[in-house]
């Protein structure tokens, strides 16, 4: 049994860092078929690729478990399992690569073209062992998608669920289907925060007071030094822009 527990990195800088050199040293130690043990964030993207090969490599056969959490870079590791299975209490978060750059604009061309090409070896993993297609699980990556075990096994990313059996049905056709799955984005619920403010204050040329309900009169007793009492307030204009920038960050 191996346990890969904690944030993967080509160098260890602290006693939890998981290193590639690390990994093949207890990897080697043995023969024979072997289980290994993930709950990591993630960290190195190239380190998490060495480990993949190796795992890839490996002639027994390899059961990967996932008893916390398999993020990031870990996700792709997992993804090296002959059968992976995951604890009805784990999770798994798979999300676009990310760097820090400097320089002048020719610098920030390389790491945006360098991020896509990590980008796509990522995905590469992810359809072996899932079959979706690079455009779904491009978009999965977009937004930075969170699964608890069912889901995880509904898209394909895991095999089963430790210590019992998946909320599954088999459908008139055959099909499996997964019940009671969650998959979280972030970046979808952002958006729908963004969306719901703005449908109800970011509606143009309206006085505030109105779009928030606010009857001129009880806006008056507030603001009788800065209001007029024709109740004309200010439009939410500002607040639309606002929220149109926080969009495009989000």
């Amino acid at each position: 049994m191996l346990s890969l527990n904690g944030t993967i990195a080509e160098d260890s800088w602290f006693d939890d860092d998981v290193t590639p050199a690390m990994f093949k040293d207890e990897l080697m130690s043995g023969n024979g078929d072997i289980t290994v043990w993930i709950n990591s964030p993630g960290g190195d993207c190239v380190a998490a690729a060495q480990i993949y090969n190796m795992l890839s490599e490996y002639p027994g056969k390899v059961t990967v478990k996932i008893d916390g959490l398999a993020a990031s870079a870990a996700s792709v590791i997992a993804m090296a399992g002959n059968e992976v299975y995951m604890s009805p209490v784990s999770m798994m978060m798979i999300h676009n690569p990310a760097t820090i750059a400097f320089g002048d604009h020719n610098e920030m061309e390389k790491a945006i073209e360098l991020l896509d090409a990590v980008k796509e070896s990522i995905i590469n993993a992810y359809v072996i062992k899932t079959g979706l297609s690079r455009a779904k699980l491009s978009h999965l990556m977009d937004a930075e998608t969170w699964m608890d075990a069912n889901k995880a096994v509904e898209l394909g990313f895991a095999d089963g669920i430790l210590y019992g059996e998946t909320t599954e049905n088999v459908t008139d056709s055959g099909a499996v289907s997964v019940e009671n799955s969650v998959m979280f984005s972030r970046k979808a619920v952002n958006n729908a925060l963004v969306n719901k403010l703005e449908a109800k204050y970011g509606r143009a040329r309206k006085p505030m007071q109105e779009q928030a309900e606010i009857k001129p009169a009880e806006v008056n007793k507030v603001t009788d030094q800065t209001e007029s009492d024709s109740g004309t307030g200010r439009s939410a204009d500002e607040l639309r822009e606002r929220l149109n920038f926080i969009k495009r960050f989000i």
